[in-house]
């Protein structure tokens, strides 16, 4: 199991995100069970009770930069970046950065894909958070955390709302680098 980042005193955090999720079936496609984060989204109070769990596990590591995973991981990312007093990097799917990028490619079971970021985005040892809503196979947050390598930085951790551990995303990704607040 992942390690858990609900605090103490907050309880009822995990409840209150089980009773707003929403399971949307058959989406992408036929099988799959699409975990929509966006009635949490939609909540001020349990939004930003899930920031400040989500930054908790981070605060006073010195992070300087947060990497957010197109798209859903631009939400939660950013405003984590500012409760760490840090600055926000967009990790993208090629081909939607205006600068010069760099890009890492990886593998699907259904074909390829890839993650890009500006080649200017992270500087040597800056102290790296990559952020997303859901763990799954961890393909592309391993692919991240090559590019926030690749750019000089130094790879803190992962901080997850959701893991998926029965895609063994935790495993291919470090379970000791890796946080979430709900996983299933």
């Amino acid at each position: 199991m992942t390690q858990p980042v609900a605090s103490l005193s907050d309880t009822t955090l995990v409840a209150d995100l089980q009773a707003r999720l929403r399971d949307v079936p058959d989406f992408p496609k036929p099988g799959i069970v699409f975990k929509d984060i966006t009635p949490v989204l939609a909540d001020p109070r349990l939004f930003g009770r899930v920031i400040n769990a989500m930054s908790a596990p981070f605060r006073g590591q010195h992070i300087t930069k947060v990497v957010g995973v197109e798209a859903r991981g631009f939400l939660l990312g950013a405003p984590i970046a500012l409760a760490l007093d840090a600055g926000f990097v967009p990790a993208r799917k090629p081909g939607k950065l205006p600068h010069r990028s760099v890009v890492e490619r990886y593998s699907l079971e259904y074909g390829a894909d890839g993650v890009e970021m500006h080649e200017d985005a992270i500087l040597q040892g800056e102290r790296v958070l990559v952020v997303d809503d859901v763990l799954a196979t961890g393909g592309t947050a391993e692919a991240t955390a090559k590019l926030v390598k690749r750019l000089g930085g130094e790879l803190v951790g992962f901080s997850f709302l959701i893991s998926l551990d029965f895609l063994e995303g935790p495993q291919r990704l470090g379970r000791d680098k890796v946080t979430t607040l709900l996983t299933f």
